[in-house]
């Protein structure tokens, strides 16, 4: 049975979700309807990611009733400041082809511009308490960033989307978020990313602490990584276009790892970011145009 987070709100959300980061457009909505199929629901996606709409597309074909899928989508950094931001939600409102969002998360803080991340974040409270969407949050916020966006906020973001994996497990961003009671929410939450940057050493599946625990249980790699971000209360955004890995990400609430299993896995911490760095954002290097449609 799927496990339920409940954010600092009262809304409910299924703590895994179906990612399409840097999934094609065009495969876009079958992806999303074969995870639907499959038994997410919850689908995260991006205005940065171009594929909105086929998210959309995949949620009709489904079959699966709006009200019973949590929908999340994120504000990219071209698009902050107070006017702009509530312009992109309805960019991507439009685009999906929904009249509600259940999560909108600023996708990137923006050191550099930090007053438009305010600004933007300001619109997002605006969206909240009008009703266009139930729950907001933030994505990559490092600690000195949530303190300077929790100095103005008069919302306190329900989530904070960042990279967690074995290899690269934030321990300082979980502490922060714990304290402020926000949900840490993993993407690449089984260090997929980690597969094209060097000073890894090989890929977190085939790690043989994480092997040897997979073996223990009889479960993949995949899965004992994803049980471990569900064990210790985190949200996961797996990804995939493949039916057969998508509902093997799924079928992780069967089993259940010791408290040494999770130890030893958290112990694999290698500190090394795969993603950017959130203090190197900035519109003139990461800037892009958001279409209309």
């Amino acid at each position: 049975m799927a496990i339920t987070l409940t954010l600092n709100n009262g809304t409910e959300m299924p703590a895994l979700g179906f990612g399409v980061f840097q999934t094609p457009p065009d495969e876009t909505a079958d992806a999303v309807a074969t995870a639907l199929a499959a038994g997410y629901r919850h689908i995260d996606t991006a205005a940065a990611y171009l594929n909105e709409r086929g998210v959309g597309d995949g949620l009709r074909r489904s079959g699966v009733a709006r009200s019973e899928v949590f929908l999340e989508t994120k504000v990219w950094i071209s698009d902050y400041g107070y006017d702009a931001t509530l312009h992109a939600f309805d960019k991507s409102v439009g685009k999906l082809g929904v009249d509600q969002l259940d999560l909108l998360i600023l996708h990137q803080p923006l050191p550099s511009r930090f007053d438009l991340t305010v600004e933007a974040y300001r619109a997002l409270e605006t969206l909240l308490a009008d009703g266009r969407v139930r729950a907001i949050g933030v994505s990559n916020f490092m600690p000195e960033h949530l303190g300077q966006l929790l100095e103005t906020a008069s919302v306190v973001p329900a989530v904070n989307q960042v990279e967690v994996h074995p290899y690269f497990s934030q321990p300082d961003v979980l502490a922060t978020n714990a304290e402020h009671g926000i949900l840490t929410q993993a993407w690449s939450p089984i260090g997929g990313i980690t597969f094209y940057r060097e000073g890894y050493g090989g890929s977190t599946l085939d790690d043989p602490t994480i092997t040897g625990i997979a073996d223990a249980h009889g479960r993949s790699p995949a899965q004992v990584m994803l049980r471990w971000h569900l064990q210790q209360g985190r949200s996961a955004i797996p990804k995939s276009t493949h039916p057969t890995r998508i509902a093997e990400n799924l079928d992780v609430f069967g089993f259940e790892l010791s408290e040494l299993e999770l130890a030893a896995i958290t112990a694999l911490d290698r500190g090394v970011r795969g993603g950017p760095d959130p203090a190197a954002i900035t519109l003139e290097t990461f800037g892009r145009e958001i279409p209309e449609a």
